[in-house]
C-alpha cells in the first residue's frame, strides 16, 4: 500500500497555514492557531480519528477568527482528498453517534466525490472566547474540499464546549471508519462506478 500522507501549505494575504497529514501513523498531533479552543478541538479530532495531524496556522484574528479557521478547513480538507488518493481499498463511508456528557452529536460522512454538507447544530449563545457559530464554516470548507459528503446532527446539548467537543469527536470517529484500509479490496474502488 502507499503511504497516504500529505503536506499542504497554503498562504493568502489572510492567513498562513501549513497542514501535515499521515492517515496510518497515528502520532501525537501538533497544533498551533493561535485559537485556544480551535486547537483543542483540532488535537482531539486528530487522536480519535487515530491520524497524524500537524497544523501551524497564522491569520488575522485581529478582526475575527473566522479566516483562520475557514482557511485551516480548507487546508485540513485538501490534505484529506490528496491522503486518501484514488479511495482503493476504502471503507469510504463513516457514520457516529457520539455522547459528551449531557450532549450528543451524530455524525455521517461518504468520500464520494462530491461536495455536500447538512449541518443542523443550534448554539444558543456565543461566548466571547470562541465563536462557536464558525464551526459550521469550518466543516463547510473542509468538506468541500475534501470533495466529501457531511451530515452533522446535534441531537442535543446544553454546554456549548460540550456539544463542540460532540460534534468534532463524532466527526473523527466517522473520519475513521471511512478511511479504513482492507488490503482484501486494495484493488478496488468502493462504487459501482469504477470512480470516485
Amino acid at each position: 500500500m502507499k503511504q497516504r500522507k500529505s503536506k499542504i501549505v497554503r498562504k493568502t494575504k489572510e492567513t498562513n497555514i501549513d497542514v501535515r497529514v499521515d492517515l496510518d501513523r497515528p502520532a501525537t498531533p501538533l497544533v498551533s492557531t493561535g485559537i485556544g479552543l480551535f486547537d483543542h478541538m483540532l488535537e482531539l479530532f486528530a487522536v480519535h480519528s487515530m491520524i497524524s495531524l500537524k497544523i501551524k496556522a497564522f491569520g488575522d484574528t485581529n478582526i475575527d477568527e473566522h479566516h483562520l479557521m475557514e482557511d485551516s478547513g480548507i487546508v485540513i480538507g485538501q490534505a484529506l482528498n490528496e491522503s486518501i488518493g484514488d479511495k482503493k481499498g476504502i471503507a469510504r463511508y463513516g457514520c457516529f453517534l457520539l455522547p459528551m456528557d449531557e450532549s450528543l452529536s451524530y455524525v455521517a460522512l461518504d468520500f464520494s466525490g462530491r461536495f455536500y454538507l447538512d449541518y443542523d447544530v443550534n448554539i444558543a449563545f456565543m461566548k466571547k472566547e470562541f465563536n462557536y457559530d464558525l464551526m459550521q464554516d469550518f466543516f463547510y470548507a473542509l468538506a468541500s474540499n475534501a470533495k466529501m459528503t457531511l451530515h452533522i446532527k446535534l441531537v442535543k446539548g446544553r454546554n456549548n464546549h460540550h456539544i463542540a467537543e460532540s460534534i468534532f469527536k463524532a466527526f473523527a470517529y466517522a473520519l475513521r471508519q471511512a478511511i479504513s484500509f482492507s488490503r482484501k479490496y486494495s484493488s478496488r474502488i468502493p462504487s459501482t462506478k469504477g470512480i470516485l
